[in-house]
């Protein structure tokens, strides 16, 4: 791995508190994602399953993490199934964990080879009750291939189909919502990397640079600094690209007097970051421009503040966009008689932003979250207004990655990126 090695007390603290939460005599299984095909002998580039990442530390293929809080052989109320390592697989592919470095990782001091793995899992299957089977339930979940984690709650359904079954992921979503101090280190390393892209981006950027020139200049720095590169796929959106909200082809040249928005994170350790920013091509916003983006920072400066214990995913944005509204009347977007005649289901506002104000993020860039509960203390979250307006020819929008505290405004994981308009010039052309 690039990144340097987490504290295992991460890992450690995170098994004790999802252990706190199973059902007495029940057992817990999570496995490591496949690595995925494309064609010959070509691979997608391995990426662990968050989950067990989450719990364990561990960032390799072929694993399983079992966990049996009242397992009655101590040695087995933790288990990681590993992958046997050897000096062949060491030369063709690169180093794997021992069982020693396993533990070093993750403090589980249990450690087997997958060979063992149905012979010990008859052992505790025996001594329980529930088994918990992880099932991504998500909100924004939309899977179609199989995975290896569905392929072995089907083997172990079918193996033992007289234990009851429970869910982990409503402990997960609860639980990897809120960061430990350990992780929002890690997210802020993320950020600080994105820093580092976009001040390079700053001095780059001139009329005729094409989109896919500034993505490679983001991950140059984010590589070279440790990561393995984007969060997630990168928007480099010039002009009226902008308002194509997930547009990722990146392939456009970037003209005189446009604007680029730039939705682009890295990652480090597994852990995202998520921002955005809007700049002037030439350098310069032009009034019509620079009014629009004040506009923009303005509702997102007061959405932050809202980020507090206690509030409501969904009553945050019905104060969002009393306040998008606001400022889209004084920009001319809007007039009273559109505000009057709204659909409630659709708000006039929706039709210059069409998306939310903020999501959790952390593991995954739209991180575990269950948006029915109070917001909490330590949960993170982004903030990432917009207003679109393809008559115009531009789009903008701001986004930074906030962590709620437990008194006051949150804290910005990105307040050292620029983002005020005069310092995006001065930079820019200085």
């Amino acid at each position: 791995m690039k990144y340097s090695q987490i504290n295992s007390k991460l890992f450690i603290n995170n098994r004790k508190n999802f252990a706190s939460k199973m059902k007495p005599n029940s057992l817990a299984v999570f496995n490591s994602n496949d690595i995925y095909p494309i064609s010959a002998d070509s691979t997608l580039p391995f990426q662990q399953h968050r989950d067990i990442f989450f719990l364990s530390g561990v960032d390799q293929e072929e694993s399983i993490l079992v966990l049996f809080p009242d397992c009655p052989k101590e040695k087995h109320r933790e288990i990681l199934f590993l992958r046997e390592t050897n000096e062949h697989i060491a030369v063709w592919e690169g180093e794997k964990l021992t069982k020693e470095k396993a533990f070093e990782v993750s403090g589980i001091k249990t450690v087997y080879w997958l060979q063992d793995m149905e012979k010990i899992m008859f052992e505790i299957m025996t001594q329980c009750d529930t088994v918990y089977i992880n099932t991504n339930e998500h909100y924004r979940s939309n899977v179609d291939v199989e995975t290896r984690e569905d392929r072995f709650t089907n083997w172990l359904k079918e193996k033992y189909p007289a234990h009851s079954v429970a869910k982990s992921n409503p402990i997960l979503q609860r639980l990897r919502s809120v960061k430990n101090p350990i992780e929002i280190e890690l997210i802020q390393h993320a950020c600080n990397l994105t820093e580092k892209g976009f001040r390079r981006v700053l001095s780059f950027v001139k009329p005729g640079v094409m989109e896919y020139e500034i993505e490679a200049e983001y991950i140059h720095e984010f590589i070279r600094n440790r990561s393995k590169g984007f969060a997630y796929t990168p928007i480099v959106a010039s002009g009226n690209n902008a308002n194509v909200l997930h547009y990722i082809e990146n392939n456009q040249q970037c003209n005189a007097g446009e604007l680029i928005l730039m939705d682009v994170g890295a990652e480090y350790a597994n852990y995202s970051s998520d921002m955005t920013r809007t700049i002037p091509v030439s350098g310069k916003f032009n009034e019509r421009q620079r009014a629009v983006y004040n506009a923009v920072n303005r509702v997102k400066k007061e959405a932050t503040k809202m980020l507090v214990p206690g509030t409501l995913w969904e009553e945050y944005h019905i104060e969002v966009g009393k306040i998008m509204t606001s400022e889209l009347l004084g920009l001319g977007l809007l007039d009273k008689a559109d505000v009057q005649n709204e659909n409630p289901e659709w708000p006039a506002y929706k039709k210059y932003l069409m998306h939310g104000t903020s999501h959790h993020m952390g593991l995954d860039t739209h991180d575990y979250g269950i948006l029915t509960e109070p917001m909490q203390a330590n949960m993170v979250f982004t903030v990432e207004p917009g207003i679109y307006i393809p008559d115009e020819g531009f789009g903008i929008r701001l986004e930074d990655d906030v962590v709620i505290q437990e008194k006051g405004e949150p804290f910005n994981l990105m307040k050292n990126i620029p983002i005020e308009a005069d310092e995006i010039e001065d930079i820019m052309n200085s």
